[in-house]
């Protein structure tokens, strides 16, 4: 198991691999790794950044049992996707900033898969092979704005409503893990990754024959039950088994923090 991280160190980006309390810093990217560097960082003295930069996230709606039980809704018979953009992208630690035209965002706690290779009509058998890791994810949806807009475009995409990482975790199986999303060290969310109704395999196959899939893109595979709204000054984190902890802090925009 091999734990990628990227890093901003004497004002540089750089990618790495996690070594206890350390890093080693990367010549290239996990994509193209190139060779490890003999030095060995002070996680200290590194800002921790999202764990990659993608060139799309694809997220998946409804692919929990229990959320589905939640909604009262019926199971799907294939997955339902929709985009986010790379602006939407921060890391750990970062705000998460709400928007003045939404009076609800709610935190959704997911798994995230990391795609190593360029993708396009992928069988699922060969699906492990596309795959770099995992890390965790919160799709932030102004839930209010779903229903206004009958359609979940606009509640999706906003700024910092994409936070993940703090890792990419390689080498682990993605069934069977347990997730969790705290809201101010409140349990919220609590429920395994065995109660995906689309695996992670499945998923790589089904949106590969959608779209083709690059180096660094992410595909989150849905949230459990348990979602519920964030107010600024909470804190909010998704912590999956094996996969490491992500915390967002919550706060207004500049705009909104005027009023």
């Amino acid at each position: 198991m091999s734990k990628y991280l990227r890093f901003l160190a004497e004002g540089k980006v750089r990618y790495g691999l996690l070594e206890g309390e350390k890093v080693r810093a990367l010549s290239g990217t996990p994509f193209d790794p190139g060779e490890t560097s003999s030095t060995m960082i002070p996680l200290e003295r590194v800002q921790i950044l999202s764990p990659c930069a993608p060139s799309k996230i694809i997220c998946v709606g409804l692919n929990y049992k229990d959320h589905a039980e939640e909604i009262k809704a019926e199971l799907p018979e294939e997955p339902h996707i929709f985009l986010k953009p790379p602006t939407a992208v921060i890391g750990p630690n970062e705000a998460i900033i709400l928007p003045s035209m939404s009076s609800r965002v709610d935190y959704e706690g997911e798994l995230a898969i990391v795609i190593k290779r360029r993708a396009k009509n992928v069988g699922r058998e060969e699906a492990p092979d596309y795959i770099l890791g995992y890390t965790c994810f919160n799709d932030v949806t102004a839930r209010d704005l779903v229903a206004k807009d009958k359609g979940p475009l606009r509640a999706k995409i906003f700024d910092t409503f994409a936070p993940f990482g703090p890792y990419i975790v390689s080498d682990i199986d993605p069934v069977g893990l347990a997730i969790k999303t705290y809201l101010n060290g409140e349990l919220k969310q609590s429920s395994n990754t065995k109660s995906l109704i689309f695996d992670p395999f499945c998923l790589v196959s089904f949106i590969s024959s959608v779209l083709t899939l690059l180096p660094g893109d992410l595909i989150s595979t849905g949230t459990p039950s348990g979602i519920g709204p964030m107010r600024a000054g909470d804190i909010v984190e998704v912590e999956i088994e094996k996969v490491g902890r992500l915390r967002n802090s919550v706060a207004f925009g500049e705009e909104r923090g005027r009023e």
